[in-house]
């Protein structure tokens, strides 16, 4: 199977790899002129490509084919809590660009441990996980956003808050397959404040259940993904 790379600046009809990628592909990969590989650029665009020059500085591609993969028919967003633990968060970028998530907010609440994000090292990741798993679209990481300034950005006929708190919590399941977009809040280690959850629930924000398990905040919010499309896929 053909190596897979990123070129989010691809110009048809060739393309110069950069530095660290023309090294790993001619030293490590060992390509050689007339080897086969993809690009992607991450908005869709998946191009077939061979070896024109095979220099470790300036590897240079032929572009020979290309394909648009459409977006899917729905918009999965997961806005989460990061953890104390960033290698938890990293593990969450990686599985939910490889199952499939749009859009990945960060949210920083009343409880949150991590106050502040970087997202830099967590891009690199989400391209990593595009090249592996065969994805076509890169997800959108958005920057640490304080909670009460994310509700008012969504949309509440179609965003659910799971929290932990006593009350009526309809399965995620049940309700994720309806609309254009699903967002779901998933709160910090702590849970969300009873303010917090009063806040959404002012916001006409419904309350849903992954489970009967208390998971962990990355495992909760990579259930949810998941979730979304399964229930999609049984209407």
């Amino acid at each position: 199977m053909p190596h897979t790379f990123f070129a989010p600046d691809l110009v048809l009809p060739t393309y110069t790899l950069p530095e660290d990628e023309s090294k790993h592909a001619v030293r490590v990969l060992r390509l050689a002129p007339g080897d086969a590989v993809v690009l992607v650029n991450g908005r869709g665009g998946v191009f077939q490509a061979e070896v024109a020059v095979a220099d470790a500085k300036r590897c240079q591609l032929r572009i020979t084919g290309e394909e648009q993969v459409p977006r899917r028919p729905y918009h999965v967003h997961v806005a989460v809590a990061p953890t104390k633990n960033l290698d938890r968060m990293e593990w969450l970028v990686e599985k939910a660009t490889e199952i499939g998530v749009d859009t990945l907010t960060f949210l920083r609440c009343a409880r949150s441990e991590r106050r502040e994000l970087k997202l830099e090292r967590l891009e690199k990741i989400a391209v990593s996980a595009l090249k592996q798993s065969g994805q076509a679209w890169l997800p959108q990481l958005s920057e640490l956003t304080d909670f009460a300034r994310f509700l008012p950005t969504v949309e509440p006929a179609t965003t659910f808050i799971a929290h932990l708190d006593e009350g009526e919590r309809i399965p995620l399941a049940r309700v994720a397959a309806f609309g254009a977009s699903c967002c779901i809040l998933i709160g910090p280690e702590g849970d969300f404040t009873p303010q917090e959850i009063a806040a959404a629930f002012a916001r006409g924000i419904r309350p849903v259940t992954l489970g009967s398990s208390r998971l962990r905040t990355e495992t909760a919010a990579l259930a949810a993904v998941h979730t979304v499309h399964v229930a999609r896929e049984l209407v």
